[in-house]
């Protein structure tokens, strides 16, 4: 098994309504995800991404449609702040990103990990799966989720 990782970017606005600090207050982000894929090298004779884990050009555009896409310039909010939600929807057309969690960066990567796994497992490559997600909230703050091993499985 081999491991590849896919980095992108995205900005997002957010708040964690019960914090007792800044982030109580509406604000944004640059976040960062790093998508590492695992698998074993695709040996198909005269396909395009032969001698690959899976092409990092679809590792991207995977990741732009069923995740960065819906949340790059989007608020995320969690489905309980009921203020947010009402202003929010005071807006026409607003990218909204309702969530069944408050938006840390915890649940976040838990969030985008469990979407991308879906995509990614099983569906491409030859024994892919999602591995490990890391997103960062800012440059010096982040989240890892990481699938565990199966025990030689």
């Amino acid at each position: 098994m081999l491991k590849i990782t896919r980095k992108l970017e995205f900005d997002a606005g957010h708040r964690i309504p019960d914090h007792r600090s800044m982030c109580r207050n509406l604000h944004g982000h640059r976040y960062v995800i790093e998508i590492t894929l695992e698998g074993d090298l695709v040996d198909v004779e005269g396909a395009p991404d032969r001698g690959m884990v899976m092409d990092f050009a679809d590792v991207k555009s995977l990741a732009m449609e069923h995740l960065v896409g819906k949340w790059d310039h989007a608020f995320i909010v969690y489905q309980g702040d009921a203020q947010v939600r009402a202003f929010l929807d005071t807006m026409p057309d607003h990218k909204t990103v309702v969530l069944d969690s408050i938006p840390t960066v915890e649940n976040l990567a838990a969030a985008a990990f469990r979407i991308l796994a879906e995509v990614y497992d099983a569906h491409y490559g030859v024994n892919l799966r999602l591995k490990h997600l890391r997103l960062y909230e800012t440059p010096n703050c982040w989240a890892d989720i990481e699938r565990p091993d199966l025990g030689g499985v």
